[in-house]
Order: structure tokens, then sequence, then C-alpha cells
């Protein structure tokens, strides 16, 4: 399946280096997790994929495991352990961007529901790679991967299904709302957005 032709929100492309109060990559915490798994990283291209598979294997999606913990501050997430799809590609974010790559916040439309992914972008490279840190269980099986993608779920043809294109630097408001006025679990599915606005156009060249 071919990826969407990504869009950034932000024209200024360090943007998606900043922290700001979700993406806290400034946090002491976010700093230690980013330089303990530097440390067993060769690469650029290693520490994202073990900043992935960490967020992916070691933070539990909610969902999973009934925790009824609404997180959504990156340092949050990773100090909680728990965290429901957007929380999670907010840690991820946030590991990338601390180790100087750029990454953002991206999303599809599945069964009526807004996903969050993430996209990130290696040195030397000019496309943004979607990952999905979501978590694997039966059924769903997202891998690291910068060229054919390996996500958690797949938009089907026909099907209202939507990959959205644009790349956003901070979380868009009906995702943020949805997570910080939310008291528990499951009153955080009941808010959760069921579209993004229109997608924003190409920016101008």
């Amino acid at each position: 399946m071919t990826p969407p032709d990504l869009r950034p929100a932000s024209p200024d492309p360090s943007a998606y280096l900043a922290a700001d109060d979700v993406i806290d990559h400034t946090h002491p915490l976010v700093r230690e997790t980013a330089g303990r798994l530097r440390a067993g990283a060769g690469s650029p291209e290693a520490y994202a994929r073990a900043a992935f598979e960490f967020v992916r294997d070691t933070v539990p999606h909610s969902a999973d495991t009934g925790d009824d913990r609404v997180t959504w501050r990156a340092s949050d997430v990773l100090e909680q352990r728990t965290g429901i799809c957007y929380a999670k590609s907010h840690a991820l974010t946030a590991l990338l961007r601390a180790e100087g790559i750029p990454a953002g916040l991206c999303y599809q439309r599945l069964d009526g529901v807004v996903h969050g992914l993430v996209a990130l972008r290696l040195p030397g490279r000019r496309h943004w790679a979607r990952q999905d840190p979501r978590g694997n269980k039966p059924g769903v099986d997202a891998q690291f991967s910068t060229e054919t993608e390996r996500l958690a779920f797949a938009v089907r043809p026909g099907s209202g299904d939507t990959d959205y294109r644009t790349l956003y630097a901070t979380p868009p408001p009906p995702v943020l709302g949805a997570l910080r006025t939310a008291v528990g679990r499951e009153e955080l599915f009941r808010r959760l957005p069921g579209e993004l606005p229109e997608d924003l156009p190409a920016p101008a060249r």
C-alpha cells in the first residue's frame, strides 16, 4: 500500500523538533530515557527503531489492559507506562525529537474513530516515514520501517476509512481536547474524535 503524501501543517521545519507542554522532550525523564536508548544505538535509524520499540512494547495501550488512567503529556506517558494511541505517539515523538530526529503527528480514520501515528524523517532522507507505536496483540503486528509501511491497521478501500495527509507539529485540538478533559478511560473513549478537519492545503513552495 502506498503511504499518503504527508503535508506539514507548519512551514517551519524547526516546529518538528520543538518542545512544548505535550511533547516535553526537555523533561528529565524523557532525556534520561533517550540517553539510555541512544547508548545502545549506533546510528540515528537504530536509535529511532529502539525508541519505537520501547514505546510500542513497554507502554501498554490502556484499551488492552483496562487501565483507567488517561495520559497525554509525553513524560507522563513514560512515567505511568500507559496511554492510548495518541498518548503513545506523543511519547515517541518526544523521544525522537530529544535526539534531533524531526517527528510529527499524523492520523488515520478507522471505523469511525481517529487513530494516532507518528511520522519521522531520518537525516539525509527527504520523505516522512509513518510509524505506529500503538502496541501489538493478536491480529496487530506493527513494525518499525522507513521504506515499506508496517502499521497496526490499514485503511480499507470503500469503507470510509481515511489516511489523513496533514503532519502536525502539535496535537490538533480535537485530539488534545479529548485527552485533557476526559476523566477515566471509558469517558475518553466516548470523547474520541470521529474525524479531523479537512486536510490542510499543501504549503507554498
